[in-house]
Formats: structure tokens, C-alpha cells, sequence
């Protein structure tokens, strides 16, 4: 008997999905938990594996197509046996002719929201979490935004247009104005100048679901936070000692390598703790003090950027931060994050100096009000003063790291304090090593 594969509830947020791609043809075997097709929802992208071990009979749902949670995705059964004709389907509202229903071998499209369904619904579980965010963060209600997306779905042009609409309105007619008054300089658009010109030579690609995500999350975050940015100059000489002291018997002890990451992980949570502001987020003219310290790690991917989170960092200890860190990181790379492994953080850590960069000014992944960026560590001469209190040039391995901080509530001095904190434990602390 043919089994039905449906379309994962990936989180309590997503209420709907896009198949990527699919890892077997109709009549192909595959066994249970082995990769039958991926997915793309706002949040992650996930591989699914198979529920049971048999041969796909067929695929009702085409690549790039995006369907409702529990929708019907494929049927897997015995090899040979034939796709059983799916039951009737409950009866269609009366405005629907009864002949719409799609044939049984056809990929099928997303069904379309019921007549009687209320526009506040639609908006609500329709629109992205992206929109939702944008449209908390203006104060916006959904219902008051005409949708052009499917089913009455509020786009991320459609905010933006709304927005743009809200924050310039014409100016009121003044008809006793004098004569000689100059006309008011017209509102900057954008620019409508074609990117290339015909002949160029180009090669031109769909963004990715991921890069279309991650493009649309940075321009929110550029247009929530007033970003503001710090650098401190910080001497990893200790942590370096560290790791080449221990590194060995901690491996074998935690079964993880040891990297600079979880040192700075460990002193960002202290930091965190010490200055509660910069673990904070804005709601509206309120400021939510976050209990917890949830840090998020950028992690970049081939295909893209995701930032899984570490939940309680403040409460783990160095072999802990590693273990759940190289975890994390490794199930990004192979697409098997939960939604809720991705979500909740309250500071972000990111380390572009793994490719070389000195220093970076990333950018604040919203809600929250800060981002710490580590550089690259490198030998550097550096001036230090000796047990004679004599001014001598020493080599140290020193690393520059920036933070990005929110000006609404995070001030500089703050910011500059919470620093010299991770500075201080850094260049200081054991971290239980010792």
C-alpha cells in the first residue's frame, strides 16, 4: 500500500515550504532516513529523509514549487506497485467548480486560501516572518497592507512600497503662497538605469531562496538599527598558549577540536552577563532585558550564510562551547538544522578572520542590538613593558574584533566597556584550562 509523504512541519512559525530538490526519480528505491528531497522555508533549509524504506512511485510536488505544510509531496511503497488514487478530497466551497481538482499523477500547486477565510487570517499565515518583522518594527497593522503575493499575501515590495507611500506624503496645496517661493527639491527614487547595457557581456541567475532571505534581512537590519561601530586591538598570546598547552589531552577528553572561537564565545557570555544592555533587544519605546544568554555563530556555507544558535552559553564550560559549536557548525554544512536551532539568539559572534580579513563592521542580525566580529589572529610586533618597567618590542598574537552596536540603546561608552571586558578575560583567564 502506497505511503503518502507529506511536507514536514519544520517549526511553529513556518507554515509552508519550497522543494529544492529531489534526491530520487519516480521508481528509484531508497531506504529509510536516507535524503528523499530538500527544502527551503524562511528560516532554514533542511534535508528530509524518507519516512520508510521502499521505492518512490511518484512525485506530486515539482521543484521550486512552494506548498502548505501537510501537503501530499510524493508516495513511496513496495517496488512495482502502482500510485493508489488518492482519496477525494473534502468538497470544495460552492464558488469552486467542482472540476478544479488537479489530476492524481499531476504535480500540484499550492490550494488556494478558502473564500471564506478572513483577510487577517490570510495575512497572518501567509506572509514571511520577514514581513511580519518589518511590520512590527513600523507599527504597522498587515490588514491595512494590500497584498499582491498569492492568496492576498503581503510581499517584501509591498511593505516597502507601503512604507515609502506612509513617510512621504504630499504636501498640502498652498495657494497664498507667494509667487517667487522655490519649489521644494523632489524626493530621491531609485534609479530605474538598466544594471547592463545590451552586449554586455554577463551571465545573469535567480538569487537563491537562502540569498534572497539573507539580502532582505540585512537591508531590514540597516534600516532598524542605527548602526555604530567600535575596533579594540586585543592580544590573544594567552588563548594561543592555551591551546597549544592543552589542546591534545582537551581533545581527547571532549572528543572536539579547539579552536579561538570557543574562548571568545566564553568571554562574550561573561561580557554579556557583566553588561546586561548589549543582550538586549527594542520593542517599540521599551527595552527587553534578555535573562538568557543565547549566543548565535555565523556560519558560512557554500551556498550562503546561517547563524546557528548555542542556547545558554553562560552556563557551559569551555568543553561544553566547543562540543556544541563544532556540532552545530557541521550539521549547517550538511543541512540538518531545526528551525529552532537557528532562531532565539541574543548576540551574534561572527569570524571572518578565518579567511584572512583583518577586521570586519558585520552587520546587527535583528532583534538584536549587537554583533561582534573577530579578525584574523597574526603575529605582530608589539610594544610591552618589562618586569624592569622598561619599554621593549615583543611579538604577540594579536587580533583585531569590532563590534557593531544599536546607538538607540547601546551607547558608546557601553559598548566600548563591554569590549574591554572580553578583552580583559581574553588576554587574562585561564578558562578553566589551568
Amino acid at each position: 500500500m502506497a505511503f503518502d509523504v507529506i511536507m514536514p512541519q519544520m517549526g511553529e512559525s513556518i507554515t509552508e515550504a519550497t522543494i529544492l530538490k529531489w534526491h530520487r526519480q519516480a521508481g528509484e528505491a531508497i531506504g529509510k532516513d536516507e535524503t528523499l528531497y530538500e527544502i527551503s522555508t524562511d528560516k532554514v533549509d533542511a534535508e528530509i529523509p524518507a519516512p520508510i524504506a521502499g521505492t518512490l512511485l511518484e512525485i506530486l510536488v515539482e521543484v521550486n514549487a512552494t506548498v502548505p505544510v501537510g501537503t501530499v509531496v510524493a508516495r513511496i511503497g513496495a517496488a512495482g506497485e502502482r500510485a493508489a488514487t488518492p482519496a477525494a478530497a473534502p468538497a470544495p466551497a460552492a464558488s469552486a467548480p467542482a472540476s478544479s481538482a488537479a489530476p492524481a499523477a499531476a504535480p500540484v500547486a499550492p490550494e488556494a486560501a478558502p473564500a471564506e477565510a478572513s483577510l487577517e487570517g490570510r495575512l497572518k499565515t501567509k506572509s514571511s516572518p520577514l514581513v511580519r518583522t518589518m511590520a512590527q518594527a513600523h507599527g504597522v497593522d498587515l490588514r491595512t497592507v494590500e497584498g499582491s503575493g498569492l492568496m492576498g499575501r503581503v510581499t517584501k515590495q509591498d511593505m516597502e512600497a507601503y512604507l515609502a507611500g506612509r513617510t512621504a506624503p504630499k504636501a498640502p496645496a498652498q495657494p497664498h503662497a507667494p509667487a517667487a517661493q522655490a519649489p521644494a527639491a523632489p524626493v530621491p527614487t531609485a534609479s530605474a538605469q538598466p544594471v547592463f547595457a545590451k552586449g554586455d557581456r554577463v551571465r545573469v541567475e535567480p538569487m537563491t531562496r537562502m540569498r534572497r532571505i539573507i539580502s532582505d534581512n540585512m537591508v531590514l537590519s540597516k534600516h532598524t538599527s542605527a548602526h555604530v561601530y567600535t575596533v579594540f586591538e586585543m592580544d590573544m598570546s594567552n588563548v594561543a598558549r592555551l591551546r597549544t598547552r592543552h589542546r591534545a589531552a582537551f581533545e581527547a577528553t571532549h572528543g572536539t577540536k579547539l579552536s579561538y572561537m570557543p574562548f571568545a564565545m566564553m568571554a562574550v557570555a561573561k561580557a554579556l552577563l557583566a553588561h546586561p544592555v548589549v543582550n538586549a533587544s527594542v520593542d517599540g519605546d521599551s527595552i527587553v532585558y534578555r535573562q538568557d544568554v543565547h549566543l548565535g555563530i555565523a556560519v558560512a556555507l557554500d551556498w550562503g550564510l546561517i547563524v546557528p544558535v548555542v542556547r545558554n552559553a553562560d552556563q557551559l564550560n569551555l568543553g561544553g562551547l566547543a562540543r556544541a559549536l563544532n556540532d552545530l557548525a557541521g550539521r549547517a554544512r550538511s543541512k540538518q538544522l531545526r528551525p529552532d536551532e537557528i532562531s532565539g539568539g541574543t548576540f551574534t559572534i561572527t569570524n571572518p578572520g578565518v579567511f584572512g580579513d583583518t577586521f570586519g563592521l558585520p552587520v546587527i542580525n535583528q532583534p538584536q542590538v549587537a554583533i561582534m566580529g573577530m579578525g584574523a589572529v597574526k603575529k605582530r610586533p608589539v610594544v610591552v613593558t618589562d618586569a624592569f618597567g622598561q619599554d621593549v618590542l615583543a611579538i604577540r598574537e594579536v587580533m583585531f574584533s569590532a563590534l557593531s552596536f544599536d546607538h538607540r540603546i547601546i551607547d558608546g561608552s557601553t559598548a566600548d566597556l563591554f569590549m574591554a571586558a572580553v578583552k580583559q578575560e581574553l588576554e587574562t583567564s585561564t578558562f578553566g584550562l589551568e
